[in-house]
């Protein structure tokens, strides 16, 4: 609170102090975060500015809990987040990534059915990057295999290229490569990628680091 304070105080005289949280997903496709820090950093040099990973529940916690400013999330389309301010940034469905020669690569689209009997590459169970596709399966009346666990989804496309799984991922975090192919799925999960922070009182480095992205942001609402 007296760091809030302070630097309060000195953005009444015209600079910027204090210091900038903002958590990150390890899926984030919608906005280029290094290049609003670059923008955000020269307008307001004295603003120390920290960066932290994790997963969408957890940087909706700390973000209510004060200790993240501003977070960029990803949840599936029937889990909007709680307890913080939002901007919806992209909305994608996902399309399912295969090694370049598996069976059904030359394929243009696929059903969730045609997966149901592959082994998948995903995050662990419980996170929302998990839940868009295991609510997919679900709704369809499907089971399938989680043969691997993995946070990095270049680990999980390493595993791809090897032929050790299939991934459900955004189009965005898929490479142009021969050994990877990126089939869309008529009814694949849906995963909306959103802006958060703080419904209240949030500070003034949020509201300038909101101002220094504008320039890349759509038109979605909160």
């Amino acid at each position: 609170a007296a760091e809030r304070a302070a630097a309060d105080a000195a953005a009444a005289t015209g600079q910027l102090r204090g210091q900038l949280t903002i958590g990150l997903i390890p899926t984030v496709t919608a906005v280029d975060v290094p290049a609003a820090l670059r923008e955000f950093h020269r307008a307001h040099p004295a603003v120390r500015i920290a960066l932290r990973g994790g997963g969408s529940d957890e940087l909706v916690a700390t973000i209510d809990a004060g200790e993240v400013d501003i977070a960029v999330l990803g949840l599936p389309e029937t889990a909007p987040p709680q307890r913080v301010r939002t901007r919806e940034l992209v909305r994608d469905r996902l399309v399912a990534v295969l090694s370049g020669h598996h069976r059904l690569s030359g394929r243009d689209t696929l059903d969730l059915s045609d997966l149901a009997e592959e082994s998948f590459a995903d995050f662990p169970a419980g996170t929302p990057g998990r839940a868009q596709s295991d609510l997919a399966f679900a709704a369809a009346g499907l089971r399938r295999e989680v043969a691997f666990e993995a946070m990095d989804t270049g680990l999980m496309l390493g595993l791809v290229r090897q032929d050790l799984a299939i991934a459900l991922l955004a189009p965005a975090l898929v490479p142009s490569s021969p050994d990877l192919t990126a089939i869309r799925v008529t009814n694949g999960p849906t995963r909306i990628e959103y802006l958060a922070w703080s419904n209240f009182n949030p500070s003034r480095a949020t509201l300038a680091f909101l101002e220094a992205l504008e320039p890349q942001l759509g038109s979605g609402g909160d």
